[in-house]
Protein backbone atom coordinates (compact mmCIF):
# COMPACT_ATOMS: atom_id res chain seq x y z
CA UNK A 1 0.00 0.00 0.00
CA UNK A 2 1.02 3.67 -0.71
CA UNK A 3 -0.01 6.43 1.12
CA UNK A 4 -0.34 9.81 -0.92
CA UNK A 5 -0.41 13.03 0.75
CA UNK A 6 -1.75 16.45 -0.77
CA UNK A 7 -1.50 19.41 1.41
CA UNK A 8 -3.34 22.26 0.48
CA UNK A 9 -2.39 26.24 1.71
CA UNK A 10 -5.83 27.57 0.27
CA UNK A 11 -5.32 31.41 -0.52
CA UNK A 12 -7.39 31.85 -3.49
CA UNK A 13 -10.56 29.69 -2.12
CA UNK A 14 -12.15 28.98 1.32
CA UNK A 15 -12.38 25.32 2.86
CA UNK A 16 -15.94 25.01 1.98
CA UNK A 17 -15.12 25.43 -1.55
CA UNK A 18 -12.53 23.47 -1.40
CA UNK A 19 -14.99 20.39 0.61
CA UNK A 20 -17.62 20.81 -1.87
CA UNK A 21 -14.79 19.90 -4.71
CA UNK A 22 -13.56 17.03 -3.21
CA UNK A 23 -17.06 15.98 -2.72
CA UNK A 24 -17.48 15.66 -6.01
CA UNK A 25 -14.12 14.38 -6.56
CA UNK A 26 -13.82 11.69 -4.00
CA UNK A 27 -17.13 9.77 -6.47
CA UNK A 28 -14.08 9.03 -8.61
CA UNK A 29 -12.22 8.11 -5.90
CA UNK A 30 -14.60 5.51 -4.80
CA UNK A 31 -15.09 4.46 -8.31
CA UNK A 32 -11.53 3.45 -8.99
CA UNK A 33 -10.25 -0.01 -8.02
CA UNK A 34 -7.01 1.46 -7.15
CA UNK A 35 -7.82 3.51 -4.26
CA UNK A 36 -8.56 2.01 -0.92
CA UNK A 37 -9.31 4.86 0.65
CA UNK A 38 -9.34 8.94 1.57
CA UNK A 39 -9.62 11.01 4.55
CA UNK A 40 -9.62 15.08 4.10
CA UNK A 41 -8.35 16.72 7.16
CA UNK A 42 -8.01 20.73 7.90
CA UNK A 43 -5.93 21.90 10.14
CA UNK A 44 -7.09 23.57 13.98
CA UNK A 45 -4.13 26.11 14.03
CA UNK A 46 -3.91 26.93 10.46
CA UNK A 47 -7.94 26.59 9.21
CA UNK A 48 -6.39 27.66 5.77
CA UNK A 49 -4.21 24.33 5.45
CA UNK A 50 -5.54 20.92 4.58
CA UNK A 51 -4.41 17.70 4.03
CA UNK A 52 -6.01 14.89 1.71
CA UNK A 53 -4.39 11.30 2.58
CA UNK A 54 -5.11 8.82 -0.01
CA UNK A 55 -4.54 5.42 0.27
CA UNK A 56 -3.51 3.19 -3.00
CA UNK A 57 -2.59 -0.09 -3.63
CA UNK A 58 1.04 1.23 -5.09
CA UNK A 59 2.35 3.93 -6.59
CA UNK A 60 2.04 2.32 -10.00
CA UNK A 61 -1.26 1.54 -9.62
CA UNK A 62 -2.40 5.17 -8.91
CA UNK A 63 0.28 6.56 -11.53
CA UNK A 64 -0.58 4.09 -14.11
CA UNK A 65 -3.87 2.76 -13.36
CA UNK A 66 -5.78 6.08 -12.05
CA UNK A 67 -4.18 8.66 -13.47
CA UNK A 68 -4.27 6.60 -17.27
CA UNK A 69 -8.05 5.36 -16.48
CA UNK A 70 -11.58 6.95 -17.09
CA UNK A 71 -11.62 7.94 -13.65
CA UNK A 72 -8.93 10.63 -13.15
CA UNK A 73 -10.13 12.98 -15.63
CA UNK A 74 -13.44 13.82 -13.66
CA UNK A 75 -11.67 13.77 -10.79
CA UNK A 76 -9.19 16.08 -12.03
CA UNK A 77 -11.87 18.68 -13.16
CA UNK A 78 -13.28 18.82 -10.05
CA UNK A 79 -10.63 19.83 -8.19
CA UNK A 80 -8.80 21.96 -11.04
CA UNK A 81 -9.07 25.32 -9.71
CA UNK A 82 -7.12 24.42 -6.59
CA UNK A 83 -4.15 23.00 -7.91
CA UNK A 84 -2.03 26.60 -7.61
CA UNK A 85 -2.97 26.09 -3.98
CA UNK A 86 -1.14 22.68 -3.35
CA UNK A 87 1.92 22.78 -1.49
CA UNK A 88 2.95 19.06 -1.12
CA UNK A 89 1.90 15.86 -3.28
CA UNK A 90 3.94 12.89 -2.72
CA UNK A 91 3.25 9.16 -2.43
CA UNK A 92 4.55 7.61 1.35
CA UNK A 93 5.09 3.91 2.18
CA UNK A 94 4.03 2.78 5.52
CA UNK A 95 7.04 1.32 8.27
CA UNK A 96 5.85 -1.19 10.85
CA UNK A 97 5.81 1.56 13.60
CA UNK A 98 1.56 2.59 14.45
CA UNK A 99 -0.63 2.34 16.95
CA UNK A 100 -4.70 3.21 17.40
CA UNK A 101 -6.50 2.55 19.97
CA UNK A 102 -9.32 0.69 20.27
CA UNK A 103 -13.10 1.94 20.48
Amino acid sequence: MTIEYIRYMLVDHDGDALHAAYEQACAHLRAAPECLGYELTRCEEEPASYILRIEWTSTEAHMEGFRKGPNFPPFLAAIRPFIPEISEMRHYGATDLVWRREG
